[in-house]
């Protein structure tokens, strides 16, 4: 068996989240069954996370073994063939070592989430945003910000579903700054973390929102990150403006000097 690592990009409008489920469609899903068009028999893919429904990927990665020595780029083309016309695509394949990992050798995940704020429904950026029809105060956003950086209990932060075993994370980045496209004006926030909470992300990022508009303060936020209670979160912000944007390894597989990410 050989083992080969992929990145993959997709849209997660369609799809009830990465991970494989019975009755609905996932991404996971999509690519184990083009994998299976290529070498029969059952196809289990890891991943170096797993997102939720509606929430996108640019620089997913995954792994799989498969019996016939391929050549990266004939894996590459062979998947994308057999995964259209979903909107899942692998944009790089490498064959790696036996023992490598897409979960359990990845140092960090990296998340984007795209904010637009304009009163005019979004239409070529419609599944791809958050949308609110307000100016936020960006520096407010930030200095609440500051309060989440670093070691914490995320418990507030964290579904109540979450599995994993603490709601201690260190959150190394989360950088706030502002886009004025064609659209409108956008924040994007920047978060990197060795691993993250169910719906961590969205959860702060809702939260800030708040602060954002003005009704709360910064001080509120530490205040509920210390209460270490999920009824203290604000409200869970939408899954489409949400980005799994990178994982980073010792030694990118595939060759990259930054690693696939900025």
């Amino acid at each position: 068996m050989a083992r080969y690592a992929l990145k993959v990009e997709y849209h997660g409008g369609p799809f009830a989240g990465w991970q494989r489920q019975r009755d609905q469609p996932s991404v996971q899903g999509a690519i184990e069954a083009a994998l299976e068009r290529l070498e029969p028999g059952p196809h289990t893919i890891a991943a170096a996370g797993r997102t939720d429904a509606g929430v996108h990927g640019l620089g997913q990665v995954a792994h799989c073994d498969l019996a016939k020595d391929w050549t990266p780029f004939r894996l590459m083309e062979a998947l994308n063939y057999h995964l259209k016309p979903q909107s899942v695509a692998i944009v790089d394949c490498a064959r790696v070592a036996d023992d490598w990992h897409a979960r359990f050798s990845a140092l960090e995940r990296r998340y984007i989430f795209r904010l637009l704020m304009r009163r005019a429904p979004a239409t070529h950026d419609a599944g791809l945003v958050w949308q609110v029809p307000h100016e936020l105060d960006m520096d407010a956003m930030r200095l609440a910000a500051a309060h989440l950086v670093g070691r914490h209990d995320f418990t507030t932060f964290r579904s109540s579903i979450c599995q994993s075993a603490s709601p201690l994370k260190t959150l190394d980045r989360l950088d706030i700054t502002r886009v004025d496209g064609n659209s409108g004006p956008e924040l994007r926030f920047d978060l990197r973390a060795r691993s993250f909470l169910h719906n961590q992300v969205r959860s702060m990022v809702g939260t800030l929102e708040r602060v954002g508009r003005g009704a709360w303060t910064s001080q509120a936020v530490k205040d509920a990150l210390q209460a270490c209670d999920r009824s203290a979160c604000g409200p869970v912000c939408p899954p489409q403006g949400l980005y799994l944007s990178a994982a980073i390894y010792p030694k990118n597989p595939f060759g990259s000097l930054t690693n696939g990410a900025p």
